[in-house]
């Protein structure tokens, strides 16, 4: 089996948990003989292309003369686009895609429209002209290859996945990592919403990461359940243990929060428990490591709460920076408001860390060996944390349950589900 499929960003240059999934994902399709062509707005060279043949769409040229182009061109829908729509972004981008941009000015879509397009590849002010530009990229690819079935990877992705689909006739996969209601609460953009929900619509089968997703899936965009399969996220083994594995900086214990620093992470719950554990045991240091635009809030609320001497922001980390930075916690926490998956959690207890996580988690659904508590239950939060730091035989439970748990959530096992929902979405042609 053949798949051309669709993603925003891949290692080692990501932003979030989307490109690990998709890295995750075609490592598990290779052991099962399955070939993906993976399509990116923009690739680095230095890319892992062990279980991948890697496009980069800004390696393609058109010929917008040519009357494929043409027609698609003339379907696409122009939509202005703000910033809330954004799924991972730094606060040093914030403030630029704060600017609406005017997507339907003749500059910009004879930019789109010339013969060659160098994309950014990233979550800019011009990430809408990039959406199109992809999508209208992709019919040339879906044109010029060979492949049994199309898998789009979130909605940055889907109107290429459409495209694909219009071009080929193939069937249509589309992978629901986040919704913008995960993002951006009840307070969301028509425009990402409209997008999310054309594409399932225009898919044969949708896949979520949790049934949480599935749900909301189902209940705020109206898909047929009978289409919609949850295929739950792995984590790749670590294998060997690091030499920093042994380092310890510090005498303290310490407590990490990793992830993007945004409403839908819950940081303020990570830092409202770690006051009242400072309150009664100031031998612990709080590490916050990652970006978003509520990181100036964040920073704020810990001088007010006058904890800083006990609280360091480690910036975003990625690769072996995220594991570094597991090999030292006593514990990570993950307080998440709405979490459709977290591969994080995952990576923390493969690395031996007893982990904290919201019962809003897509995650939760699986884990056994995790503290679960309500996002917004802090005392809840802060006993669970105060536990694992000061009980040691609770602690030592949780080390070696839960790396034994992760070890058995492999991408091949959901690589086998997700080429059961190809051979389903196939089988309707």
């Amino acid at each position: 089996m053949k798949v051309l499929m669709f993603g925003w960003e891949f290692p080692p240059h990501i932003t979030g948990g989307l490109g690990t999934a998709c890295f995750g994902l075609t490592k598990g399709l290779t052991k099962h003989g399955t070939e993906v062509i993976f399509v990116v707005p923009k690739a680095y060279g230095d890319e892992n292309q062990e279980a991948v043949k890697l496009v980069n769409a800004s390696d393609i040229s058109i010929d917008y003369e040519d009357k494929t182009y043409k027609e698609y061109w003339n379907r696409i829908t122009y939509m202005e686009i703000g910033s809330n729509l954004i799924p991972y972004v730094g606060p040093e981008e914030f403030k630029s895609i704060v600017e609406k941009n005017r997507l339907n000015s003749i500059e910009e879509e004879k930019s789109i429209l010339s013969e060659r397009f160098i994309f950014s590849g990233k979550y800019g002010k011009d990430l809408m002209d990039e959406v199109s530009r992809y999508a209208l990229i992709s019919s040339a690819v879906a044109a010029k290859s060979k492949f049994d079935v199309i898998h789009a990877h979130d909605w940055l992705t889907y109107p290429a996945g459409i495209a694909a689909k219009s071009v080929s006739g193939k069937p249509l996969v589309v992978h629901m990592h986040a919704t913008e209601f995960d993002r951006s609460g009840e307070n969301i953009n028509q425009s990402v919403y409209d997008i999310e929900r054309k594409g399932m619509e225009e898919a044969d089968k949708v896949i979520t990461v949790s049934n949480l997703t599935r749900q909301i899936v189902i209940e705020k965009y109206g898909i047929d359940p009978k289409k919609i399969t949850t295929v739950y996220n792995a984590v790749e083994p670590l294998n060997k243990k690091p030499s920093y594995f042994n380092e310890r900086a510090i005498e303290e214990k310490i407590v990490s929060f990793v992830g993007r620093i945004t409403f839908q992470k819950g940081p303020e719950y990570f830092i409202e428990a770690a006051k009242k554990i400072l309150d009664v045991d100031k031998n612990v240091k709080f590490v916050m490591a990652g970006s978003g635009d509520m990181l100036n809030r964040m920073i704020s609320r810990v001088a007010q709460l006058r904890i800083a001497k006990n609280f360091h922001f480690a910036g975003f980390l990625k690769g072996d920076d995220v594991d570094k930075m597991f090999s030292m916690s006593d514990v990570f926490v993950m307080p998440s408001v709405s979490e459709p998956f977290g591969i994080v959690p995952l990576e923390a207890m493969r690395s031996n860390v007893p982990v904290v996580i919201s019962k809003q988690s897509g995650v939760s659904e699986i884990l056994i060996h995790a503290l679960k508590v309500d996002f917004w239950d802090i005392d809840a939060l802060a006993d669970s944390i105060f536990g694992l730091l000061h009980y040691d035989a609770l602690s030592k439970v949780f080390k070696k349950f839960g790396k034994e748990e992760v070890d058995n959530l492999k991408w091949e096992n959901a690589a086998i589900k997700v080429i059961d929902v190809y051979k389903s979405a196939m089988s309707l042609n």
